[in-house]
């Protein structure tokens, strides 16, 4: 079950908003996808990102991702914990395992994203 307070993506991030601040992680059901997550390669504070553009890659020991921005804006924060933790993505992806906070230009381009909802039956049908 994906909590019902954030909005998913097809390409499976979740995006939790507070204010114009926006954390953005992937989801349980791409973590137990990629399984064992063994590198997470994130920008820096201070990168520009643009929806739906990709702005880093998780590395598992089956492939290696994209992960897509859910918003527009300038990356603040990144989860420095993830360089020498990388299994706190499949541990806690909707805790520990975070990857970066963006503040959005828009908030509201979170409207366009899945509910969690939407996003179980997306998943159902894959």
């Amino acid at each position: 079950m994906n909590p019902a307070d954030l909005k998913y993506s097809e390409e499976h991030e979740w995006a939790r908003a507070d204010g114009a601040r926006v954390v953005v992680g992937i989801t349980s059901y791409a973590q137990e996808a990629l399984g064992d997550v063994v590198y997470v390669d994130l920008p820096a504070a201070g990168t520009r990102v643009e929806r739906g553009q990709p702005f880093g890659e998780v590395e598992s020991t089956k492939s290696v991702s994209d992960l897509y921005a859910p918003v527009s804006g300038t990356i603040s924060e990144r989860n420095e914990e993830l360089e020498s933790r990388p299994e706190l993505v499949n541990r806690d992806p909707f805790g520990e395992g975070w990857m970066v906070a963006i503040d959005a230009d828009d908030p509201a381009e979170l409207d366009g994203m899945l509910n969690a909802e939407a996003y179980d039956e997306l998943i159902a049908r894959a």
